[in-house]
């Protein structure tokens, strides 16, 4: 007798799942908290302000984008050409980040799935293991800002192990040339090309030969790459249209200060991952791993090989990464150029490593039970580390954490509207008319609203421009060598600095914080196009600073108390 036909496939249920988790964000929308460090205190006004202001495709060697540190080159940020810009350009900042989120995590959830079934679990009984770990994939904490460059790698894989074995069709091909439009080169690019590289030189000395196929489909992937940060590319290397500020990277001042503490770095690197990378704790697949290896199964000598291949390579990848900092000192001594170039974003491609070794593991396991309990503390491990997930959640019930606010209350756009309105009545002016700073707040907020800032937090930006915004806030630094260490030997937050505020840069109004003495250089700042400090810490003697007190402002829903002050004529 045939058993029945589910009504639902496994792959139905994940997605469903899936449906579930993201339901939190398209309930809350406007109140949904979206992760603050690095991505809305920065990232998601690039694309914004390229977009709103008609210069995403203007690749010229003179244009410059007016909100941004006194016109910062156009060149200097993220390229034109990418899904991420085409919805920023017919979406307002969050509606685009949120469906750019909704779309990544269906795309990881069919690409994962897609690459166990056709190359990892591709037996009749392993459905719902590979649904189970297209879910877990799917749910992981990551960047949604970056595009596919994280969750979408395992199309990638899935296309690079299609040709490979040979059986590649053009749709395989469609998949890699499409990467380059939704992924950051600075992040995956040249790391996944080293990748292919190992397993072209894997190929060759197994079997003494290596896939051509691959090495096209590398060739495209590059080319692609190349075609789409053409304009990066170009005005660096070819128009030197500016010299980049990462010239003065000093990352081992940044990073551990004795191998010690490198080491202890690695051991993060290799448990839990970096966080732009997907944190989450790797228990799973080390209990999976061991459950492979050690466990009464019946493992074939080239698996245990392949598994014991896999580890070495995240330790490779962890200790290279924790280690990197301390490698590079004396390397840097002598070419100072090293350090603009991040060496340490191989662990770009640890998660999908570490996933694949899951899978592999989990295949060899025969116990069911010990499977699907390893399963889902690989969900819960993501789930539970998925800060901006569980924010939203706490959003729903009534329960927000009052540190980390949302959407709608970190952007404040009425509060902001009346600081433009009050400058307005006084003087005239639009905001293109004037230039501020922010002390306690990102200016990426400030240009979401329509300000137009000295400072801001960019990875990329004419090293002259440091070097003329030094002044400004040479007395703060000089009082905490933290931050002259945070800013000389890093800089990409070119901000208004407070040792009394040290790196809190997001002063919300509940802290109540003044700042006794802030040494500001009132001159340097005139001198470089500056009217207006705008503040979320009071200053206590704004006299002293070079300031005069213009308005202070307040809204019950805004997350911050803003004080707004003019430099003395």
């Amino acid at each position: 007798m045939r058993a029945p036909r589910r009504l639902v496939s496994p792959l139905g249920w994940a997605l469903l799942a899936l449906l579930l988790f993201l339901l939190p964000f398209l309930l809350l929308r406007e109140r949904s908290y979206v992760t603050l460090d690095d991505n809305l205190d920065v990232e998601l006004t690039i694309p914004y302000l390229l977009t709103r202001h008609h210069v995403a495709l203007d690749y010229g060697t003179t244009t410059v984008v007016e909100p941004v540190m006194n016109g910062l080159p156009r060149n200097a940020l993220r390229p034109g050409l990418s899904i991420t810009m085409l919805l920023f350009g017919v979406l307002e900042p969050l509606p685009a980040y949120l469906v750019q989120q909704v779309l990544v995590r269906l795309l990881a959830l069919l690409g994962m799935y897609t690459l166990l079934r056709r190359h990892l679990l591709r037996g009749p009984t392993e459905r719902a293991v590979a649904a189970g770990l297209s879910l877990a994939w799917a749910v992981l904490p990551f960047y949604s800002i970056y595009g596919l460059s994280v969750l979408g790698q395992p199309w990638l894989l899935y296309a690079f192990l299609n040709l490979r074995r040979g059986a590649g069709r053009w749709t395989d091909w469609l998949l890699i040339a499409a990467f380059p439009f939704w992924s950051m080169f600075v992040f995956v690019g040249p790391f996944v090309a080293v990748a292919l590289g190992l397993l072209l030189l894997w190929d060759l000395g197994q079997h003494r030969r290596w896939s051509w196929a691959v090495v096209g489909g590398m060739v495209l992937l590059l080319g692609l790459y190349l075609v789409v940060e053409y304009p990066l590319l170009y005005s660096l290397l070819v128009a030197k249209q500016f010299v980049p500020h990462r010239l003065e990277f000093n990352l081992s001042q940044l990073g551990p200060q004795s191998w010690g503490g490198a080491l202890k770095s690695a051991g993060q690197y290799f448990f839990m991952g970096q966080y732009h990378a997907s944190r989450f704790f790797r228990g799973a697949i080390l209990l999976a791993l061991a459950a492979a290896l050690l466990g009464r199964n019946h493992l074939a000598p080239g698996r245990r090989r392949v598994l014991v291949l896999l580890l070495a390579a995240l330790l490779a990848v962890a200790l290279f990464c924790g280690v990197y900092p301390r490698l590079i000192e004396p390397l840097q001594r002598a070419v100072p150029a090293l350090g603009a170039f991040n060496l340490t974003r191989f662990h770009f491609l640890t998660a999908l490593l570490g996933f694949v070794l899951l899978a592999l593991s989990l295949q060899v396991v025969r116990n069911g039970r010990l499977v699907t309990a390893l399963v889902m503390l690989q969900l819960f491990a993501g789930i539970g580390m998925n800060t901006e997930w569980l924010l939203n959640v706490r959003e729903l019930a009534g329960r927000p954490k009052p540190t980390e606010p949302n959407y709608q209350q970190f952007v404040a756009a009425s509060l902001f509207a009346r600081v433009q309105d009050t400058i307005r009545l006084a003087t005239g002016q639009a905001p293109r008319d004037y230039r501020l700073a922010c002390l306690g707040l990102p200016p990426a907020i400030a240009q979401l609203n329509g300000f137009y800032t000295l400072d801001s937090y960019q990875n990329n930006y004419p090293l002259a421009y440091k070097h003329a915004f030094r002044p400004i806030i040479a007395g703060e630094l000089a009082k905490n060598p933290a931050l002259r260490t945070y800013f000389d030997d890093w800089g990409n937050r070119c901000y208004l600095f407070s040792a009394e505020l040290g790196k809190n840069f997001r002063v919300g109004a509940f802290q109540q914080r003044v700042v006794q003495d802030f040494a500001f250089d009132a001159a340097a700042f005139r001198r470089l196009g500056g009217r207006y400090v705008l503040a979320a810490a009071r200053l206590a003697r704004p006299a002293r600073s070079g300031l005069i007190p213009r308005g202070e402002f307040s809204a019950r829903n805004a997350y911050w108390h803003l004080y707004l002050y003019e430099v003395q004529p």
